[in-house]
């Protein structure tokens, strides 16, 4: 009697565990989200540096420059 039991409780367990395992594998994640920036956007910031580095270079040695030369 206490074997049936335990056979008829397996088996309900059993089959609430093949009805939910499928449903639980059935997800699908999100996709990953879109890039936020493609590299031309890095790009442009060490353009944007190089080019800032050099107008301070050509005004820090542009007086030593023009020092040498008398126009009038």
């Amino acid at each position: 009697m206490a074997m049936s039991r335990i056979v008829v409780g397996l088996a309900i367990f059993v089959v609430a565990l093949v009805t939910i395992i499928p449903f639980t594998q059935a997800q699908e994640f999100a996709p990953a989200p879109a890039p936020t920036s493609d590299g031309t956007t890095i790009d442009q910031g060490i353009a944007y540096v190089l080019m800032l580095l050099a107008l301070v270079l050509t005004y820090l040695i542009h007086p030593m420059d023009a020092s040498a030369y008398t126009f009038f």
